[in-house]
């Protein structure tokens, strides 16, 4: 990551290498960044995220697997449909089976 790079542009550098087909977490994403207790900042970035077109926002969720972040997406259920196009399961807006689904940046970043 460049030094000029402000806390956001760091969000959206780990948004965009989540794989298809899996999902991670806020608070995997302030960890990775070295920011463990900022999962909320990170929250707001993809807020602000959701217009961006390179930006998956609709795979990050919370640490428990829910859509928190889904009424800020256009539409009823965009989010939840954007991540069942990748093979995602969602109940009640939740991820199902989101042991397999995830993806920790931690774990697959150098």
């Amino acid at each position: 990551m460049e030094k000029e790079d402000n806390f956001f542009d760091k969000v959206y550098k780990v948004a965009r290498l989540i794989p298809y087909g899996k999902v991670t977490s806020y608070g995997a994403i302030a960890t990775y960044l070295g920011a463990a207790r900022s999962a909320r900042m990170v929250g707001w970035a993809m807020n602000k995220a959701h217009n961006l077109n390179d930006i998956p926002a609709h795979r990050v969720v919370n640490r428990k697997g829910l859509l928190t972040g889904k009424h800020h997406f256009d539409g009823t259920n965009l989010m939840q449909q954007l991540l069942e196009s990748e093979g995602i399961i969602v109940i009640e807006n939740q991820i199902q089976d989101l042991e397999n689904v995830f993806w920790n940046p931690s774990e697959e970043l150098i």
